[in-house]
């Protein structure tokens, strides 16, 4: 059975969200939210059920507006951009290919915090794999 998308939906709640007037909530790095993600573009990670929810392991918190997010999974593969994790006494995959930038009217709420031990190894991991090489040095023009 082929996966509907519903764009419509997801555009009458993002709307919400971005014309809300609540107080933005206080979070921390190495916590997870339950976090609106919404409905997204081909192999993106969606959301799910009425608010379009995925739980999110936030990696680097920007200010009190944005933060770096990892989506998290109950799937587990065999793939290098999937981090075997225990989160919540429940063993998730920190799907560290959908890292992305997220506002933080998104997050609903707070589910717990990571151990030590397990965002430091997501931490290595996303270094390993985001971390441009220097760029090649250029022959000067003399």
């Amino acid at each position: 059975m082929e996966y509907i998308k519903n764009f419509d939906d997801w555009n009458v709640k993002k709307q919400s969200l971005n014309n809300s007037l609540a107080k933005l909530p206080y979070f921390k790095e190495r916590e997870i939210w339950w976090l609106s993600i919404g409905v997204n573009i081909g192999y993106e990670e969606d959301g799910k059920h009425k608010d379009f929810l995925r739980p999110v392991l936030i990696m680097k918190k920007f200010n009190q507006n944005m933060f770096l997010g990892i989506p998290l999974s109950t799937k587990i593969k065999s793939n290098p951009y999937y981090i075997v994790i225990t989160a919540q006494e429940r063993t998730v995959s920190a799907m560290i290919s959908q890292l992305r930038v997220f506002s933080s009217k998104r997050l609903l709420t707070r589910l717990g915090k990571l151990e030590k031990q397990y965002y430091v190894e997501i931490q290595r991991n996303v270094q390993r794999f985001f971390v441009l090489p220097p760029s090649p040095k250029r022959k000067s023009r003399a």
